[in-house]
This record gives structure tokens, C-alpha cells and sequence, in this order.
């Protein structure tokens, strides 16, 4: 199993509260609408910061986690005409795209 992982930030001028309505509400339907996510990815998720005591500050606004069975996948997700035409569009319009970190893991079940 392939794990992308996506630290990223809001765009300037948007409102944490607008970044995370637009993440959960318009971003995410729209990457689940496109018959290549229900094809080629096995676990799409995102999430957001929420307070938590004793705990640093968030160094990102958001993480989206994909999880790809193996790399083909990967590849066919992110070449489909549907991702680079509807999805990756709409990332620059919420997403500070040069601020965003990326990890790629493979999981290993400890507990």
C-alpha cells in the first residue's frame, strides 16, 4: 500500500473556517466524483487542526491522506483526464501550493 500524505496551507486572504469548508464541502465531493478515485484509491481523507492543550500550534491548516494499492495506480489516478481537469484545478484555488509538504509511506502495523 502506497500513502501520500499532504500537509498544506490556505491560500492568502482565506479564512481558516473558509479553507476548511472548502476542503471538506467542495474539494473533497469533487474528488470523490470522478469515477478514477472509486477505480484506483483505496482511503481518501482529510483533516483539520483542532485545539488541543499542551500541544504546539498546527504547523498546517490541513492533511489530505491517499492511499494507493501500488504505484500504477498512482500513476493512472493522477494521469486520468478527469484529475488534471476537474480536481487539480481546483487545488490552487484553496491550497498555498508552495507551501505544501509532501510524505510518501508505506505502513507498518505496530499495534
Amino acid at each position: 500500500m502506497i500513502k501520500l500524505a499532504f500537509m498544506i496551507n490556505r491560500v492568502a486572504g482565506m479564512t481558516f473556517e473558509e479553507f476548511v469548508e472548502h476542503h471538506r464541502n467542495h474539494h473533497a465531493p469533487l474528488f470523490t466524483s470522478i469515477p478514477e478515485a472509486r477505480r484506483y484509491v483505496r482511503k481518501y481523507t482529510v483533516s483539520h487542526p483542532v485545539p488541543a492543550a499542551g500541544y504546539p500550534s498546527p504547523a498546517y491548516d490541513g492533511l489530505t491522506e491517499i492511499w494507493f494499492d501500488n504505484w500504477a495506480d498512482h500513476d493512472a489516478f493522477f494521469a486520468s483526464e478527469n484529475y488534471r481537469e476537474l480536481v487539480n484545478p481546483d487545488e490552487g484555488t484553496f491550497i498555498d501550493m508552495e507551501s505544501v509538504a509532501v510524505m510518501v509511506t508505506e505502513e507498518k502495523v505496530v499495534v
